[in-house]
């Protein structure tokens, strides 16, 4: 017969806490594909896309920029510290006292990975805008969007897919075996 008390301790984080963070994420995200759609990025001008002709500093300044800046400022947090994160210590100090215990804890690693996708994606992002390339913001933004939307929505977290399908290859996440 065993006894939690007698059990190893568990180890990992709460997976609500990740699609908690996913869910305000997806929030911010929509908001920025909106003012990707109402600015800079796609608007038209006379003599083709505004943005080729706009400044850095105007692409820069641009509302969408300036809010995947953010996201993506967050994304980097998240992968650098993730016990530190805005969302992440939210989740823990005023959504978690409310809930239940979960029921299993889940390897932090794969949402950590995840974080690093939404961070490369979004930061793929701004470099284009600045660059001038038409869409490329709001497309960024638009595909960031869909991962967090899933994953808050569904729990289907496609980072952490792509970090199991990367340590089944033996990329990430597995020591390889020493050479024989």
């Amino acid at each position: 017969m065993s006894d939690r008390t007698d059990a190893a301790p568990l180890h990992g984080i709460d997976p609500r806490g990740p699609r908690f963070a996913a869910g305000i994420t997806a929030l911010l995200l929509l908001i920025d594909v909106f003012l990707g759609l109402t600015g800079l990025s796609t608007a038209q001008a006379a003599e083709g896309w505004a943005i080729t002709s706009a400044s850095v500093a105007e692409r820069f300044l641009d509302p969408a920029f300036l809010l995947l800046l953010v996201t993506t400022l967050l994304f980097l947090w998240g992968v650098l510290s993730p016990r530190t994160a805005p969302w992440g210590v939210l989740f823990r100090t005023v959504v978690a006292p409310r809930l239940t215990a979960p029921t299993e804890l889940e390897d932090p690693r794969p949402p950590r990975f995840a974080q690093g996708v939404g961070l490369f994606v979004s930061a793929l992002g701004l470099v284009l805008q600045l660059l001038g390339v038409p869409w490329a913001l709001t497309i960024a933004a638009a595909a960031a969007f869909v991962a967090a939307f899933l994953n808050a929505v569904f729990g289907l977290c496609l980072g952490c897919q792509l970090y199991l399908l990367l340590q089944r290859a033996g990329i990430v996440g597995r020591a390889r075996p020493a050479s024989a």
